[in-house]
């Protein structure tokens, strides 16, 4: 096997996909906008389930690497009433190994390893079918052409529009990202309120959490649910501004809650996008999607797993069958289809009961994946 392939998108789908091509002695391109893998940062922490991010792994052969960087005890999670009181307070065993978490940079080199990743190379957009295969259009002008094109460049997928009309739509409920750090010498009670995990609290309709990465480092996000122009006339450069919007959002939670947005440093505006539950498109020779391009849905800990999985399948597929690259696409799009469905449907009913106008169906979703 020599096909051409490209893989768009240096995230976790596309280079899983690549690491697990390598493994079996194969090449692909891998092109990736960010002019370095440090250009920008790579955002917080996740949870790989044992039978999807963790099975990725292993056929990456990068399994055992992956638990001596991974922080079990980070599986711990606290639930809080908005008063403060402590309503859920589960932690793992010693040897609890089910979801694990790692941060994205540190998984990020992980995978990265003796790939060749051509970075600074955005793609504008493919064109399947051409004599010579799919043409590819960089943003610098070039052109190359490929027996397959994966799109694993996320959410507004530049790739998607060669396979599918769907674009993203809003959730109805926006995410405000800020960090806190060394948190256990700056901020001793906000670490102590977080524990070795994450901790939330959910009030109508909005909920106030935060997530330990390694290092001290903590990453807090406010969900609630509104409009998506509700920050107009707030700039969302300005801290404080920031700050003071969601400190009123919040208005009446217990202090210890809102000292993780008084002592968060940036704000960052992130409302959440999905694509249709049951989004999918009729195959078209040369050209398929991965991860978030594929089936963007709430981040409710799904979404990098199966991407994972989705580009270690399909790698291995190619690798290891009979050859025909065609077929072992198609199959593999049916496979996905199907898996990926029935996530969306999980973590769309989830974010429906986490940012809830009941703050009781948080506590009773918590109960039913984690029982006490």
């Amino acid at each position: 096997m020599r096909h051409r392939i490209a893989v768009v998108g240096g995230g976790p789908a596309g280079l899983t996909f690549a690491r697990v091509l390598h493994r079996h002695g194969h090449p692909a391109a891998v092109f990736e906008r960010d002019p370095a893998p440090d250009a920008r940062p790579p955002g917080g922490t996740l949870d790989l389930h044992e039978g999807l991010g963790q099975v990725a792994l292993e056929k990456a052969g990068l399994l055992a690497e992956f638990q001596a960087l991974s922080r079990p005890e980070g599986q711990a999670m606290r639930i809080l009433d908005v008063d403060g009181t402590v309503l859920r307070d589960w932690r793992p065993r010693p040897d609890e190994r089910a979801n694990p978490e790692i941060d994205r940079g540190q998984l990020r080199d992980l995978l990265l390893g003796p790939l060749d990743v051509q970075w600074g190379r955005g793609v504008t957009r493919v064109v399947p079918g051409t004599r010579d295969g799919v043409l590819v259009h960089f943003a610098d002008g070039r052109q190359e052409t490929f027996d397959l094109v994966i799109g694993a460049d996320g959410a507004w997928s530049r790739i998607r529009p060669a396979v599918s009309s769907v674009t993203p739509h809003y959730t109805g409920v926006t995410s405000v990202e800020t960090s806190l750090d060394d948190v256990d010498t700056r901020h001793p009670g906000l670490a102590r309120l977080i524990g070795d995990g994450s901790v939330a609290a959910y009030g109508v309709n909005r909920s106030l959490g935060a997530q330990r990465n390694s290092g001290g480092h903590v990453k807090v996000y406010a969900k609630f649910r509104a409009s998506p122009d509700w920050h107009a006339g707030l700039d969302l450069a300005d801290v404080e501004a920031v700050r003071s919007s969601l400190l009123g959002l919040f208005d009446g939670w217990a202090a210890p809650v809102l000292d993780l947005l008084r002592h968060g440093t940036a704000f960052v505006h992130r409302p959440l996008y999905a694509l249709p539950v049951s989004h999918t498109w009729a195959h078209v020779p040369g050209v398929t999607l991965l991860g978030d391009a594929a089936h963007l849905m709430p981040p409710l800990g799904a979404g990098a797993n199966l991407a994972m999985l989705e580009g270690a399948e399909l790698a291995e597929s190619i690798a290891t069958g009979p050859g025909d690259l065609d077929e072992a696409v198609r199959a593999f799009e049916e496979q996905m289809w199907a898996r990926a469905g029935r996530w969306a449907k999980i973590t769309t009913a989830g974010l429906e009961r986490l940012v809830s106008p009941d703050p009781a169906e948080a506590l009773a979703l918590f109960d039913q994946v984690q029982p006490s």
